[in-house]
């Protein structure tokens, strides 16, 4: 049987072409910009997405990291942000929750003028805030990426003991994906195991219609996907540098733009796996004092234009 949270096998003939796919070429996950043909020419509007997360002060991962990924994979990102964290690249400081009426009402501003094509949802942070995202969502037919974020690269918990139950109980059973890496994985499940698969399936019995168990950790470098019905291992390329911050957001993004674009889940995983594995090789080290963030935009390409001569 089909799950109804789950899109369509094959990719929208009518959708725009997200990052390129071909024979998983992980270069071909940020290709050259091109250069704009002319300021009149007509093009036509990009998909929406919708990320539901916390702000990170630090710009590395969160709602931050979340919009560059939108960006990265050509989807214009709107944002509900459900807390403030005081976090740089050594740790988070302090973490101030929105109350969940606010965070409600961005939700629904959101969907009032621009409603988006796909969600992700990232750090939630506490049950109250967990049953307001759910609630906002629970008629939406779109996609829906979970990633359930536990704990910051630094090792700050950023989930509350007591609001882990209710991510499983509110947020899985409308997620189209589940998105956790090998440790948050391990941990939802109480499994023991790097089988991926095995722990996969753990997540869709659990409510959710499908999972990637991510691929940074762990004796395989594969990113796991289980639609509820057919196994896909993921190669990733694992990147040995100090700037792995914000990975995990970026990839459930891009997996969440790529849906929003029109893209298969089968076609959304591998993208976010290519763009999520060059962002970090793109990263940014020495950026500050700790773990550097990832750079999916490459940054470092850029530089504000020209200005013209004035004679």
């Amino acid at each position: 049987m089909t799950d109804s949270r789950l899109p369509a096998s094959t990719t929208d003939p009518q959708a725009p072409a997200g990052p390129s796919l071909p024979a998983h070429s992980e270069a071909a996950a940020n290709p050259p910009i091109p250069a704009r043909s002319g300021a009149t020419e007509a093009r036509p509007l990009p998909a929406r997405a919708l990320t539901i997360a916390s702000s990170d002060s630090g710009g590395g991962a969160g709602v931050q990291a979340d919009l560059k990924a939108f960006a990265r994979c050509g989807v214009h990102g709107t944002s509900a942000i459900v807390a403030l964290t005081a976090q740089n690249t050594r740790g988070v400081t302090a973490i101030h929750e929105c109350p969940p009426d606010f965070v409600a009402a961005q939700i629904r501003a959101v969907f009032d003028d621009l409603p988006p094509a796909a969600v992700k949802t990232g750090m939630l942070f506490s049950a109250r805030i967990i049953a307001a995202v759910a609630e906002a969502l629970h008629d939406s037919e779109i996609p829906i990426v979970v990633d359930p974020v536990m704990l910051a690269s630094s090792g700050a918990r950023l989930l509350r003991d007591d609001a882990v139950g209710a991510l499983v109980e509110l947020m899985f059973p409308i997620a189209t994906l589940v998105t956790p890496n090998l440790m948050e994985a391990q941990a939802l499940t109480g499994l023991d195991t790097e089988d991926r698969a095995k722990i996969a399936e753990a997540l869709v019995a659990m409510g959710a219609a499908g999972a990637v168990v991510t691929g940074g950790h762990g004796t395989q470098p594969v990113d796991h996907l289980f639609t509820g019905s057919r196994h896909l291992d993921i190669p990733v390329v694992r990147h040995d540098v100090a700037a792995t911050h914000g990975a995990g957001c970026t990839h459930s993004a891009a997996l969440a733009a790529c849906l929003a674009r029109g893209d298969s889940i089968t076609d959304a995983a591998r993208r976010a796996s290519l763009v999520a594995g060059r962002a970090v090789a793109d990263g940014l080290v020495g950026l500050g004092a700790g773990d550097g963030p990832v750079d999916v935009l490459d940054v470092r390409r850029f530089s504000p234009p020209t200005l013209p001569v004035i004679v």
